[in-house]
């Protein structure tokens, strides 16, 4: 499926910049850096950790669903906790760029994948 292997280069590509480079991502937006940069990295390592996994579940999406739905599944969770940021000005607006490409713009892809996953079996859970 080219639409997860396309999202395995993207979450491996970011990941590694992250990891790399903690601080490019702030100081682009001219943010303050973050006074723990490993943390930050260690997202890193979670997105490009993601990208293997959606290398591999594009090789057949249906019977790898469960890594499309964990996948899916940040891409909703992180724009709430964004929201939750953005209330309380621990984040600018110009940081949900990062949201948008991170998570918003997978949305329909992922949903797509689980909608035919459920419509061949009516489950997620057997």
């Amino acid at each position: 499926m080219k639409t997860l292997k396309l999202a395995a280069i993207y979450n491996i590509l970011w990941g590694s910049l992250v990891i790399f480079f903690p601080n490019t991502f702030f100081d682009f937006l001219g943010m303050e850096r973050p006074n723990y940069p490993e943390l930050w990295q260690c997202i890193g390592m979670i997105v490009g950790v993601y990208g293997v996994g959606y290398w591999i579940a594009a090789q057949d999406p249906i019977k790898h669903y469960p890594i499309v739905l964990v996948g899916f599944l940040g891409k909703v969770f992180g724009p709430i906790g964004f929201i939750q940021a953005l209330m309380t000005n621990r984040f600018p607006l110009s940081f949900g760029i990062n949201i948008i490409f991170n998570d918003i713009i997978w949305w329909i892809p992922f949903y797509l994948l689980l909608k035919q996953k459920y419509q061949r079996d009516k489950t997620f859970f057997s």
